[in-house]
């Protein structure tokens, strides 16, 4: 049996290995015979579009074949039309909720193991069909046999140690990808994502963190959370109310209920900015999945949250040097903001150089067209090319896990932005937020 697990784990990184050394140098090839071998730009362009139509691909399906840890990279991917080619988010955004579901003769089997009865004594009505199918789980609608309607949440069996192989085969993956790439650092990318995913594939850790943001947002009727029915959950099996809703990224789909995409961009926004600058806790996976819109009784729309397994608490000291430093970001305040990177814990191999903390701060300025709440891929490159030399010249020594993972958030929700074709203004938007959550120091 051993043998067995051992043999599929290596299986599982030449599969994984073999893709992302192709993806690799089939990139690298096409920029050699630019630099190099006199390939027009218009023809490399042309062979990189094709190699990001044939890498999405074969990504999607040793995703949906692996499933795991996978499934999760393809998610995040497929969230960013800002920044990623178009072909890996007609492909990727696929991951997000229609992953191929696993049986439901096991489904049952794991429901009635860690319900320790059979399912037919809690359910009166148990669709077999998933009505969502991820990473780490699946979720079938039911209904209770007090007949309240419910979602119902099932981790796969075997995913830990699934997700565990995942995350070796991935550390090793990035640490030889650092010998070829000298200036990228992964070293903090591999301790985030070894932090968060453990939590995910605990159920209660979620159930718990649902009712804490719940409580956060009990005083608005546009922001809901589903309840949770701790009767029936456990760490691997969570039961929650049932709620409707229209996924937040179908432009049609809104349309279709009388909603305008850019107030659901707005409320979006507000809601990451409450969570962010004033709660101290948020929702760390705002892929479109896991936003739902309904139209409210007034018209307007009305946020559903949903799956609460990355969610991160903070303290007041980080979240008031959070809100410093976005403040001094958005009134361009150079020495606050500089100031405001070190009380983060945010440092740099030279503490006299500011260049790296200004090109922090202008990366997050100057990502977005006049107009638009979402990164502009072209400025983005831009903004990389020129983190990259100074980063090169004066490189990050450390930063904090919790900004590490806002950042991620941020990533997702300008993806969901370009999406909805936001309009959002993040400076007027964002300064009321942090100076609320400034003036509510002292």
């Amino acid at each position: 049996m051993g043998y067995v697990r051992i043999a599929d784990r290596v299986d599982r990184f030449v599969a994984v290995g073999g893709l992302a050394a192709a993806v690799y140098a089939g990139y690298k090839a096409i920029s050699v015979r630019e630099q190099r071998l006199g390939l027009s730009h218009d023809a490399a362009e042309e062979k990189r579009h094709r190699h990001h139509d044939w890498s999405a691909r074969h990504f999607y399906d040793i995703a949906v074949t692996r499933q795991g840890l996978l499934i999760k990279l393809g998610q995040i991917i497929g969230s960013r039309p800002d920044l990623i080619p178009d072909e890996y988010i007609d492909v990727l955004s696929r991951l997000q909720d229609a992953v191929p579901p696993r049986p439901f003769p096991v489904i049952k089997r794991r429901i009635e193991r860690a319900m320790e009865r059979p399912l037919e004594d809690v359910f009166q009505e148990f669709d077999e069909t998933p009505i969502a199918s991820a990473s780490l789980a699946q979720v079938h609608k039911a209904r209770l046999k007090d007949g309240r309607l419910v979602a119902v949440k099932v981790q796969y069996p075997g995913i830990q140690h699934i997700v565990e192989n995942d995350l070796r085969n991935v550390r090793f993956l990035l640490r030889v990808l650092a010998q070829f790439e000298r200036n990228l650092d992964f070293a903090p990318i591999i301790e985030e994502i070894s932090h968060n995913v453990p939590l995910e594939l605990d159920f209660i850790n979620e159930g718990h963190n649902a009712e804490l943001i719940a409580r956060n947002f009990a005083n608005r009727e546009d922001i809901i959370v589903p309840e949770i029915y701790w009767e029936y959950t456990s760490r691997r099996v969570l039961v929650m109310e049932f709620m409707e809703g229209v996924k937040v990224t179908d432009l049609a789909a809104l349309h279709r209920i009388g909603v305008d995409p850019q107030a659901v961009a707005q409320l979006v926004t507000d809601a990451y900015c409450e969570q962010l600058f004033l709660h101290g806790m948020f929702h760390a996976d705002p892929h479109p999945g896991n936003l739902l819109v309904r139209r409210g009784p007034n018209g307007n729309p009305v946020l559903v949250m949903l799956d609460f397994g990355l969610c991160r608490k903070y303290d007041d000291k980080f979240r008031l040097g959070y809100a410093r430093m976005v403040n001094a970001m958005l009134r361009w305040d150079v020495p606050a903001m500089i100031e405001a990177y070190k009380e983060m814990g945010v440092t740099v191999k030279n503490p006299d150089d500011p260049t790296t903390y200004i090109e922090l701060g202008r990366a997050f300025m100057e990502t977005s067209k006049p107009g638009t709440g979402y990164a502009d891929p072209d400025l983005t490159a831009e903004a990389n090319d020129r983190m990259a030399r100074v980063i090169r010249a004066n490189p990050i020594t450390d930063i904090p896990r919790e900004l590490l993972l806002i950042m991620r958030v941020t990533g997702l929700l300008s993806g969901l932005g370009k999406h909805l074709d936001s309009r959002v203004d993040v400076i007027t938007t964002l300064l009321p937020y942090t100076q609320a959550a400034l003036e509510g120091a002292h």
